[in-house]
């Protein structure tokens, strides 16, 4: 299937969502890698708030290279969510709805997203010239410190992610290759 969905969410809607669902994001989403989600965990640890609600947003887990002139951001593609699977629980916790990165995730993540009713989306490795085309607006928001690891609050209209873990917690990095080896 295919969604045109705005974010943040309500997280009923992400009941629908089901692997494999083309999904176009429009919306406030946020950007955080393995240093920022260090520092939010040292500040949930201290009993500190968040520099942003995760309640029903979306983080992506991306660093964005340099803007071109007349450009809110440069190319803005996915990376490795499983550095951030040491983090994640307990944001989902907290309520974030959905994560944006590329590859697989571990146990840990997988039960959290499933006790939260949240969504793990891919976006493609690869294409982030692309992707940084549904991007509208970029600004940093915390830990402007840390460079391209920043916080960044996103506009985003029409951002392509596939999903690729719903809320039952069917996993398509799972499923696909077994679906893939069948047919050979």
């Amino acid at each position: 299937m295919e969604y045109h969905m705005n974010a943040p969410f309500n997280k009923k809607e992400l009941e629908k969502l089901k692997i494999g669902d083309s999904v176009y994001l429009t919306g406030t989403i946020y950007t955080a890698r393995d240093a920022a989600h260090k520092r939010m965990q040292e500040a949930l640890d201290r009993g500190d708030e968040l520099p942003f609600s995760v309640k029903n947003n979306v983080i992506y887990y991306m660093g964005p290279s340099p803007a071109r002139e007349g450009r809110p951001i440069g190319s803005a593609g996915p990376t490795t969510a499983s550095r951030m699977d040491k983090y994640a629980p307990a944001l989902l916790d907290l309520g974030m709805a959905a994560m944006v990165g590329k590859g697989r995730r571990s146990p840990e993540v997988k039960e959290a997203v499933i006790r939260n009713g949240a969504v793990y989306f891919a976006a493609i490795g690869g294409a982030g010239a692309l992707l940084s085309k549904a991007i509208t607006d970029s600004e940093v928001v915390a830990y402007e410190d840390l460079g391209t690891e920043a916080i960044r609050k996103l506009s985003v209209r029409d951002f392509p992610v596939i999903v690729v873990m719903d809320t039952q917690g069917n996993d398509l990095y799972e499923t696909a290759p077994q679906t893939f080896c069948r047919s050979y």
